[in-house]
C-alpha cells in the first residue's frame, strides 16, 4: 500500500528542517585561525560531556614531522608534515581519513633549536589548495586532486630574506590573490597564474599570517616584519602604518586579535602585549605590559577578554584571561604549558602541549573545564582544527588524530 501524498510530504518536510538545522551547526576550518580568521568557530552542538575515556577516535594517521595546521573544507582535510628530505601535502577524506591525494616535494628539514618540518597550514578554497613551505616554495594545488596548477619559489624570484626559522605564515588567499608573510610588508601573487601582483621592501619577515580587516573603508592586512607590526592596503601593498614591535630574535609570530579600531599585539621572549588604537593616523598605544607574552599561538577575544598562552617554550607557559580594555589579568591557569585554545562561541577548546584536550566555558571568573581528554602524546605546539563536529590535532612527530565531539548543545 503506497504512503498517502500528504504524509510523504511531512515526513520530506522534517527531514529537511533536521537537514538544515544540522547545515546551520556545522562550519568548516579552511585556513588558519578558521572560518573567521580569529580563531573562533561558530559551530554548535558539541558535548558538554564527554565519554570516560574521551570523545570517540575517529581516524587516525603519520603524516611526518612538523607543526602545520589541518584544514578543512568540502570534506577534504588538507595538512603538511615532513619525512626523507621532502614535505608532504597530504589530502584526507575529513570524515574517514582515507588519503584522496599527496603531494611532495624536496625540502630542507630546517631543525634549528627545534624538531623543524613545516610550519604553515595551507589554505583551501573552492576548487584549490595553496601551500608555502619555509623556504619560498609555493604550490597551487587542485583541491579534487592534488595536480599542481602552478608552483614557484617567492624568495628566489623576489630575494627577499628568509626569517632565522623559514616563512611560518599561512597563505590567506583573499579575492584574486595569495597574500604571503615574504617581505617587510608580505608579497601578493596572482591566484590564477602566480605572478607577482606587489611585493614589499626586502626586509626579514615575520611569522604571522596575514590577518584581513579594514581601515578607513580600504581593505588591509595586519600582519608581522622581525621589528613592526604593519596594516598594507591588500590590493595593492601601500603601507597604511607601520608600529615598531622589535622583539628578542625577531620572533613576531602570533597574528594580531581585532577589536572595533583597536589592535592587541602580543610576542614571546619577554615582550609583552599592547592594545593599540588605530582609528586616526598613527597608531597610539592604549596599554603595554607583559600580563601576556604569546610565543606562538595567538589567542581568542571573547566577551571583551582575551584567552591565550603566556611563556615560552623554554618556560612552564601558561593560559591567562586579561581584559583586552585594560591589560589587567583575570586568571592564570599552570599545566597548560606552550599549547593552544580556539574559541567556539561561549567555550575555549584548550590542547596542552602535551596533548590533552580540554573544553571549558570562556568566562573571566575562572578556569572551569567542563570536559578533558588526553587525545595526543608527545609535544603539541600546533592548534587544533574544529570542523563538523569533529576536533583534528597533531604532534609534532606528525602524528594526526581525528575525534569526534558532537552531542548535546551547550548549555546556557
Amino acid at each position: 500500500m503506497s504512503t498517502p501524498s500528504f504524509i510523504r510530504s511531512r515526513v520530506g518536510s522534517i527531514l529537511s528542517a533536521i537537514l538544515i538545522t544540522t547545515l546551520a551547526q556545522a562550519e568548516d576550518w579552511p585556513h588558519w585561525r578558521g572560518p573567521t580568521y580569529n580563531g573562533i568557530s561558530a559551530e554548535k552542538g558539541i558535548a558538554d560531556t564527554w565519554p570516560e575515556g574521551g570523545p570517540k577516535s575517529v581516524w587516525k594517521a603519520k603524516i611526518g614531522l612538523g607543526f602545520s595546521g589541518i584544514s578543512v573544507q568540502n570534506q577534504r582535510a588538507v595538512t603538511v608534515g615532513h619525512a626523507d628530505d621532502r614535505d608532504t601535502v597530504w589530502c584526507f577524506n575529513a570524515d574517514n581519513g582515507e588519503v584522496v591525494w599527496k603531494h611532495s616535494y624536496d625540502s630542507d628539514l630546517g631543525d634549528k633549536y627545534f624538531d623543524g618540518g613545516p610550519t604553515g597550514t595551507p589554505s583551501i578554497r573552492g576548487d584549490v589548495v595553496v601551500v608555502l613551505s619555509r623556504w619560498g616554495d609555493v604550490f597551487c594545488l587542485d583541491a579534487a586532486t592534488g595536480k599542481v596548477r602552478w608552483s614557484k619559489n617567492v624568495q628566489k624570484e623576489t630575494g627577499a630574506r628568509i626569517p632565522d626559522w623559514g616563512f611560518s605564515g599561512s597563505p590567506l588567499l583573499l579575492g584574486e590573490l595569495a597574500i604571503l608573510n615574504v617581505g617587510s610588508g608580505g608579497v601578493a601573487l596572482k591566484l590564477s597564474d602566480g605572478s607577482i601582483a606587489w611585493r614589499s621592501k626586502d626586509q626579514e619577515a615575520g611569522y604571522s599570517t596575514a590577518l584581513p580587516t579594514q581601515h578607513k573603508n580600504q581593505p588591509v592586512v595586519l600582519l608581522a616584519s622581525g621589528k613592526s607590526y604593519a596594516a598594507i592596503h591588500s590590493k595593492t601593498g601601500e603601507e597604511i602604518w607601520r608600529f615598531p614591535w622589535p622583539t628578542q630574535y625577531g620572533v613576531n609570530a602570533a597574528d594580531p586579535i581585532l577589536d572595533g579600531d583597536r589592535v592587541l599585539i602580543s610576542s614571546g621572549y619577554g615582550q609583552g602585549a599592547a592594545l593599540i588604537a588605530i582609528g586616526e593616523g598613527t597608531p597610539k598605544v592604549v596599554w603595554q605590559n607583559k600580563n601576556l607574552r604569546t610565543q606562538m599561538n595567538p589567542g581568542v577575544l571573547i566577551g571583551g577578554h582575551v584567552y591565550g598562552i603566556d611563556g615560552d617554550t623554554t618556560t612552564k607557559a601558561t593560559l591567562k584571561c586579561i581584559n583586552v580594555q585594560t591589560g589587567e589579568v583575570r586568571w592564570t591557569e599552570a599545566g597548560i604549558g606552550s599549547g593552544s585554545v580556539v574559541g567556539v562561541g561561549g567555550r575555549l577548546l584548550v590542547l596542552t602541549d602535551r596533548g590533552e584536550l580540554i573544553w571549558a566555558p570562556a568566562v573571566p571568573e575562572g578556569f572551569k573545564p567542563l570536559a578533558r581528554a588526553q587525545v595526543l602524546g608527545g609535544k603539541c605546539w600546533t592548534a587544533p582544527t574544529l570542523a563538523n563536529g569533529k576536533v583534528y590535532c597533531r604532534n609534532a612527530a606528525g602524528n594526526l588524530v581525528c575525534v569526534d565531539v558532537r552531542g548535546a548543545q551547550p548549555a546556557k
